[in-house]
């Protein structure tokens, strides 16, 4: 149930079940029921006004529309257009709505108590405009309910954005079928989706092999085999080398978040390096952490070579330099886990090929939006969704890319992307992301494939975001942490 399916490949769902034997009206029927149900289940007991289009959604509207005033609601129908020019099973749903039917205006929402947007689907090709644009925002002027079939109308079922920056509805419920689409799991368009819910309409999930969906939810179903689990022989160092690579004197902050999440993952073993002046400042703060110092430059890699660390952290503070740089193609030509972050990101800016020669499917790349811009700058300028730009970075480098955000996106150099639907507006905090790093680098040193260690860093991260809540900062994050593993462990 978790994959995330495009526009095209929810069309191939919807054909493939009909060469199956499954009758397109049924689905319509099923569909439009199961929002009329919504309706009822979770919408306060006003008129209902359904707002109808010329193709399929519309049809799925009449079905509500007819459901609805089965079950004894006050139901208004207004069309967009002219209701003989129906065709197909949008006709037959119309002709089998005995009700009346008013033509759609910038009036349609008088007395409406909820509104069901069944205008257009998730593969609108324009801007929303006229009658329809002026619904969508006196819905919103008006704090009107909103109950959207499939995406809410205006919104780029792929982009995940408003098509063409014109409006769209924001609704309080999005009823959906068969599987999510990218505007329900990426920003903005999940907000304006609200609370959505994942409705059967028959579709078997055996049509999905020929339609091989490269992209999915992140959830343990996922990786939930892979979690470490100590040895009952094991020692601190079989439990996992991890060394993290500190920023100068007045930047060490970062680091030691890295250091401290990738204790509390598993790891068993963590060393925290940096210059002398970083080191003293580091040696005031840690206690189970080992620190190590060394020059910044070759030195400092030295050292970490000679520890032999089953991963390593660089970038959390590290300092935007020529030895930043260097470091970082050091240790990607060792060629074990690496996670690079921030400084270890934004330091090749215009040095994008050299970035991507050096790199290999052993590292974990954890950009911002920012920091995607400087190293990906062509994806980050492509007119497509976030799924699509991480794919595109992966691919291109060869690395894993986890790219953060409300809508965290993991994408593997073969193309597979899972989006972290689990996450908190509250993690938009300083240093949060230096925990993520952590995160992931602590189960790399535990031998989690780099994939799987960004998929699952990212939930574990999200997950501790939302039992946290108001008033989170970094540190909170990594308390939460032992709990988590507990619970993913048993």
């Amino acid at each position: 149930m978790h994959e995330v399916l495009t526009v095209k490949e929810m069309y191939a769902a919807d054909k493939a079940a009909n060469e199956s034997g499954i009758e397109t009206y049924d689905l319509m029927e099923a569909a439009g029921r199961g929002v009329a149900d919504a309706v009822i289940r979770l919408m306060p007991a006003t008129p209902v006004t359904v707002l109808c289009g010329p193709g399929n959604n519309g049809g799925d509207g009449f079905v509500a529309a007819r459901r609805l005033r089965e079950l004894g609601r006050n139901v208004t129908v207004c069309l967009l257009g002219d209701i003989d020019a129906l065709e197909g099973d949008a006709a037959r749903a119309a002709k089998e709505w005995d009700g009346p039917v008013s033509p759609l205006g910038e009036d349609s929402l008088d007395g409406a108590g909820v509104v069901i947007d069944a205008l257009f689907g998730a593969g609108l090709s324009r801007p929303l405009e006229g009658a329809p644009a002026a619904l969508a925002e006196t819905a919103v002027s008006r704090q009107i309910p909103v109950v959207a079939v499939d995406v809410p109308s205006g919104l780029d079922g792929d982009r995940a954005c408003p098509k063409g920056d014109g409006p769209a509805f924001r609704a309080a419920l999005t009823i959906t079928f068969f599987r999510k689409k990218p505007a329900h799991v990426l920003m903005p368009g999940a907000a304006y989706c609200g609370e959505i819910i994942v409705h059967d309409i028959g579709i078997p999930a055996s049509v999905l092999p020929a339609i091989n969906p490269a992209a999915r939810e992140n959830t343990p179903d996922f990786w939930k085999d892979g979690v470490p689990k100590p040895d009952a022989m094991g020692h601190k160092h079989s439990r996992g080398r991890l060394a993290v690579i500190s920023g100068g004197e007045f930047m060490t902050g970062a680091a030691r978040l890295s250091a401290r999440a990738g204790q509390r993952v598993g790891a068993g073993f963590v060393t925290l390096y940096g210059d002398e002046a970083a080191t003293r400042i580091n040696a005031a703060h840690e206690t189970s952490i080992v620190l190590k110092a060394a020059v910044r430059g070759d030195a400092m890699v030295q050292a970490v070579k000679e520890f032999h660390p089953a991963a390593t952290i660089i970038g959390p503070g590290a300092g935007r330099d020529d030895r930043t740089k260097d470091m970082v193609l050091e240790l990607l030509e060792v060629g074990s886990p690496v996670v690079l972050d921030a400084d270890a990101l934004s330091i090749f800016e215009d040095d994008e090929d050299v970035f991507y020669k050096a790199l290999h499917d052993k590292a974990v790349l954890t950009p911002h939006d920012g920091e995607f811009a400087r190293v990906f700058p062509k994806e980050a300028g492509a007119k497509a969704s976030k799924i699509e730009k991480a794919r595109s970075a992966a691919q291109r480098s060869g690395a894993v890319v986890l790219c953060k955000g409300p809508d965290t996106v993991i994408a593997r150099p073969d193309g597979l992307v899972l989006v972290n639907t689990v996450s908190s507006p509250f993690l938009a905090s300083a240093g949060t992301g230096d925990v993520l790093s952590g995160m992931i680098g602590g189960l790399l040193a535990q031998g989690v494939e780099p994939f799987a260690a960004a998929c699952m860093g990212a939930w574990i991260h999200g997950r501790a975001g939302q039992g946290i809540g108001p008033g989170l900062i970094a540190e909170d994050l990594i308390r939460a942490t032992p709990r988590l593993m507990q619970a993913m462990l048993s």
